[in-house]
């Protein structure tokens, strides 16, 4: 069964790769912005290891697709739904063997492509794929190996892309098609930055080292008169899109990272031409990678919280309908229970804080796990939310208050980490995974509490904003 073509009903995101010898530290990081809808709850939840006595099976109910599972599943945590009705969307997360996994990046295939191999309706979809694929790997590579294998078998029902981590390498997956993908190693010293386009280049099939791939994908490409081009072989090219949507919604977000992390040029945002693989004008930190995902073409006309004449022009990469932003860092030269470091952002990334979570942790602060629709006080999504909706309608007024909050918390939280990192490396080994929950759980709460300290700062200075507001003339 094959799925028809729709531009307008995937989810959008924007992702960012950065190799360890790119980064200050030596960490590889990975991270995405999951961008769907402007309301719509996210959780975060530790998957504990579980060897099942029988034969277990994954069906979606999203669009029933289905398959077999190992009976030995990883620990792993998790940012689902709030809700299953739709299915899980589990989105990103690491496993107890320091592996991360970032998806889904939607893309789209050009129909020339998806008329010779269709999209399969009840293929895997970014709904299911980190659910099949993290519990059931122990490096990166194993990863994106696992997932060519899903695709290959069952087919997809999307265009995606898909980010994989671990202490030594970063792998970015893509599928063109319903059963054609490939995958490209980040170089150490290079980044990418990825928005909803097909984004690896050219492919070297001899490289095996830094490159993956369906096997007979040349001959599929050749049979089928796919390469444009009369040399080489440009995945993005054959497989992908090239039109104004693209120049207008997408390529400005990947014009703008490699501006800041690359240096200014005289490339135009809507260029069709940009890398894929770019390397930096300096070490990368974890700041760098969340200033990317939480930006708004700052600096430029394009910023919608200007007032210049292209302020709308393009999509920025922070907007409204960030459910969660995530940034997972993998550090050198420590176990995964410590080495591993799930920032993460509930609501609007430039609206809400990144929380760093160990990976060793046994369970999630109780916010965490609550919070659906409507409205939930409660609930850590809906706190960070509420903080920007507060913000939204006063930025000229309330913005420096709430970045000098941010700020705060920011370096608040870097301090914490630092002294748990150091408290860690005396725990044993049975003492430290409730050490590092403890840790993070107070790392969650501190970021919480200040939120709702500036929520209550917000309300009382916005009470004088009202538009039934009226200034008495003294003379009357």
């Amino acid at each position: 069964m094959t799925l028809e073509y729709n531009k307008n009903s995937l989810s959008a995101c924007t992702s960012i790769l950065v190799g360890k010898k790119a980064s200050i530290g030596g960490s590889t990081m990975i991270g995405r912005n999951e961008d769907a809808k402007p309301s719509w709850p996210k959780h975060f939840v530790v998957h504990e290891f579980e060897k099942f006595t029988e034969h277990q099976k994954f069906v979606s109910k999203d669009n029933g697709f289905e398959m077999k599972l190992p009976d030995v599943r990883y620990k792993y945590t998790a940012t689902p739904e709030w809700t299953d009705e739709e299915g899980l969307f589990e989105e990103d997360g690491y496993n107890e063997y320091g592996v991360g996994m970032s998806a889904t990046e939607s893309a789209y295939s050009n129909q020339t492509v998806l008329g010779v191999d269709p999209l399969v309706e009840n293929g895997v979809s970014e709904e299911a794929m980190l659910t099949v694929v993290l519990p059931y790997v122990k490096t990166a590579r194993e990863g994106v190996k696992r997932l060519g294998e899903i695709v290959e078998k069952h087919g997809t029902s999307e265009t995606n892309g898909v980010l994989f981590s671990d202490q030594n390498e970063v792998w970015y997956f893509e599928n063109g098609s319903g059963h054609y993908w490939v995958a490209q190693r980040i170089p150490d010293d290079c980044y990418a930055v990825v928005a909803n386009q097909l984004a690896i280049q050219e492919i070297d099939f001899s490289d095996t080292d830094n490159f993956m791939f369906k096997s007979d994908i040349q001959e599929f490409v050749n049979d089928y008169n796919l390469n444009p081009n009369p040399e080489g072989f440009n995945f993005r090219k054959i497989f992908g899109t090239s039109d104004m949507s693209d120049a207008i919604y997408s390529t400005p977000r990947v014009w703008w990272g490699q501006q800041e992390f690359s240096g200014k040029t005289d490339e135009s945002p809507e260029s069709q031409e940009l890398s894929f693989i770019k390397k930096p004008n300096r070490l990368l930190s974890i700041d760098d990678v969340q200033y990317y995902l939480s930006s708004h073409f700052q600096g430029t006309e394009f910023d919608p919280l200007n007032k210049s004449e292209n302020n709308k022009r393009y999509r920025p990469i922070s907007l409204a309908k960030t459910q969660e932003s995530h940034v997972l860092q993998t550090r050198p030269d420590l176990k995964p229970e410590i080495a591993c470091i799930q920032w993460l952002s509930m609501g609007v990334s430039s609206q809400s804080i990144y929380v760093p979570f160990y990976m060793g942790i046994n369970d999630t602060p109780e916010e965490y796990k609550i919070g659906g629709l409507p409205y939930d006080d409660k609930s850590a999504y809906w706190t960070y939310k509420l903080a920007g909706i507060l913000l939204d309608g006063h930025y000229q007024e309330l913005g420096k208050m709430y970045q000098d909050t941010q700020k705060n918390i920011n370096i608040t939280l870097r301090q914490m980490l630092r002294d748990f990192d150091i408290k860690a490396l005396g725990q044993d080994e049975e003492q430290l995974p409730q050490f590092l929950t403890d840790a993070s759980n107070k790392m969650a709460e501190t970021a919480l509490t200040s939120y709702k300290e500036l929520i209550a700062k917000l309300i009382t200075s916005s009470t004088d904003f009202s538009s039934l507001n009226f200034k008495t003339d003294m003379n009357l």
